[in-house]
């Protein structure tokens, strides 16, 4: 992000400061879990982390800096572990990728503290990620790279149908916590078809396989 948005007003140089911004960003993500996003505050933060709030306001100007720090790690790990296991998984086909791609969501929903309140940042601002776009556009061209990549499919053609997927599924998914807070598995279904039957219609011509030989497609009808 460019200097003038990151959230942090300087980054911390030595391991003393960075273990200081760290117990903040932990300390946030628990209190969200308890007090959600409008309870919080620098106070209670700073408290927690067991700094002086003054120390705190070095590093960000208010809470919302310090949750868009926070988010914004979030969507690192998100796309570093969706990266990962497109790796280490025996990908025949780009629906493959999706299920992965909505594992590694559901995992974080359930275990990375805050993410089920904040997911990906849409509760504080809808520009949280990036001034200049939607947080789901984030996500899209972040996933239209992966899975560009991963099949040697060209990302122009994959950046409209992802953006709509994008949106469909997250409008799915959060209906699907709010039933059940592990996720309501007959929507979580649902969601997957949705999103597996729309692209299928989006990602035309023939079916894109990717071939056991690495770096190797195949077409196959």
């Amino acid at each position: 992000m460019p200097a003038e948005t990151a959230p942090l007003r300087r980054k911390p140089v030595q391991q003393r400061s960075a273990q200081r911004v760290e117990k903040m960003l932990a300390a946030t993500a628990a209190l969200i879990d308890e007090v959600g996003y409008d309870g919080l505050t620098t106070t209670l933060i700073a408290e927690r982390a067991g700094v002086a709030v003054g120390s705190l306001y070095q590093f960000f100007p208010d809470k919302r800096a310090v949750v868009q720090e926070l988010t914004l790690r979030n969507l690192d790990r998100f796309v570093r572990t969706v990266s990962s296991r497109f790796e280490q998984l025996e990908l025949a086909h780009w629906w493959d990728a999706v299920d992965a791609v909505f594992d590694t969501y559901l995992t974080m929903h359930r275990e990375v503290p805050a993410f089920s309140r904040l997911h990906f940042g849409d509760v504080v601002d809808l520009r949280l990620l990036d001034p200049s776009k939607d947080n789901n556009a984030v996500i899209a061209e972040k996933l239209t790279g992966l899975i560009a990549e991963e099949f040697q499919l060209d990302p122009a053609d994959l950046a409209l149908p992802l953006t709509v997927a994008v949106e469909a599924a997250d409008a799915v998914l959060h209906l699907a916590f709010r039933r059940d807070p592990h996720g309501d598995p007959a929507m979580l279904a649902e969601a997957k078809d949705l999103v597996r039957g729309y692209l299928s219609k989006r990602i035309t011509g023939e079916e894109r396989v990717k071939s056991t030989v690495v770096g190797q497609t195949i077409r196959a009808n």
